[in-house]
This record gives structure tokens, C-alpha cells and sequence, in this order.
């Protein structure tokens, strides 16, 4: 119940007016911040649509590619071309921040840029749908990396977004009414006191002018 634990005094209730004051602006800035971050999010979301698609799109046609090398070549020549990489791939992560948020931004970098590096093999004893089934994962690996940081993205600002809601509902239908409702018990009972200390101070003015007039 508001009021129950309030001193009602001029200083409580200017200190309780400061505090709804910086509430509410509190309140606008959350309000503010959450729609900033759904409006981020819906754009992550729609990225991430566009890239799965892709990254579904390119890893069924290089598997499609990989079946029909792997119904051509014997299992034993499939895994001896596949045996020993000459490509690597170095991995680099740095982070941007997004109303607050450090979101993740992968990069890569291999070893060389010679596109022949793809293939672990030579061409005499393998098949062509072995050579389209690399080159075709190794043009999705790039959607792969992002659609991965957009992913995780996702769901740092999905938990960013639940946050700062539940701050927003707390002092929209907590504390803001509470000290709302704390402010109006300490105005009232102001008010009372002063009503009571003038009708006192009536009387008392009645009885000095009765005892004026009696010792007359």
C-alpha cells in the first residue's frame, strides 16, 4: 500500500518528485532503446532469411555434386583425395557494438589466394563433380561465417530486447505508480497537517481573544 513505510514530509516529497522525475525520463530512454533494438533486429532477421537461403541453396547443390562423385570414385579413392588439405583457413573475430550490444564479427583469411589450393588432389584419377562439389563449398563458406555472426547477433539482441522490456514494465507499472501513488499519500497528509495546525491556530486565537475580553 503506498504511503504504509513514508514519512510524509516536505523533504520526502521533494526527494520522492526528483526520483519520479528521473524515473520517467528513465522510462522514455528504455521505451527508446527497445524500439531501436526491435527495429535492428527485424533488419538482422531479414539478413538472416537471405543468407540461409543461400547457404541451403549452395550446400545442396555442392552435396548433390558429392553424391554423384561419390557414386563415380570408389570410397577408398574418395578418402585418399580428400586425405591431406593444402589450404588453410585463419579465423579472426572482433566485436561492434549495437545500442550496448557487442555483437560478433567473423572474418577469414586463407593461406594463399591461389583458387587451385582448393584441391587436395590431382586431377587424373578423380572426377569433375569432385572438383564442382569443393568449389561450390568453398564459395558458400562465406555465407556460412556470416550467417553465423548474424545468428549470433540474433540472439544477443533477442536477450538485449527482453531486458530492457522488463526494465521498461517494471517502471511503468511499478515504480512509477508507486512513487506516484507514495507522492499523492505525502501531499494529502501535508495537506491535512496544515489544515489541522490552522484550525488549532484558530482556536487558539478564539481563546486568547475570550480570555482578552474576559480579564477586561
Amino acid at each position: 500500500m503506498a504511503g504504509t513505510a513514508i514519512t510524509p514530509t516536505r523533504m520526502v516529497l521533494k526527494q520522492l518528485k526528483g526520483r519520479l522525475k528521473t524515473a520517467r525520463r528513465g522510462h522514455k530512454l528504455l521505451k527508446d532503446k527497445r524500439d531501436e533494438l526491435m527495429r535492428q533486429f527485424m533488419d538482422v532477421v531479414k539478413l538472416n532469411k537471405q543468407l540461409r537461403t543461400r547457404v541451403e541453396e549452395g550446400l545442396t547443390g555442392a552435396f548433390a555434386s558429392l553424391q554423384v562423385a561419390s557414386a563415380i570414385m570408389s570410397p577408398e579413392m574418395l578418402e585418399q583425395a580428400l586425405l591431406y588439405p593444402r589450404q588453410s583457413v585463419e579465423l579472426g573475430l572482433k566485436y561492434k557494438n549495437i545500442m550496448s550490444v557487442n555483437v560478433p564479427l567473423y572474418s577469414f583469411q586463407t593461406k594463399n589466394n591461389d583458387p587451385s589450393e582448393i584441391y587436395p588432389y590431382g586431377f587424373a584419377q578423380t572426377s569433375g563433380e569432385l572438383d564442382d562439389a569443393l568449389e561450390k563449398l568453398a564459395k558458400v563458406f562465406q555465407d556460412m561465417l556470416e550467417l553465423a555472426q548474424v545468428e549470433k547477433t540474433m540472439q544477443l539482441l533477442a536477450e538485449e530486447i527482453e531486458k530492457t522490456r522488463r526494465r521498461v514494465n517494471a517502471l511503468e507499472y511499478v515504480m512509477i505508480p508507486e512513487l506516484e501513488g507514495n507522492i499523492k499519500y505525502i501531499a494529502m497528509k501535508l495537506e491535512e497537517n496544515e489544515n489541522s495546525t490552522k484550525v488549532r491556530l484558530l482556536k487558539v486565537k478564539e481563546m486568547v481573544l475570550q480570555n482578552a475580553h474576559d480579564f477586561k
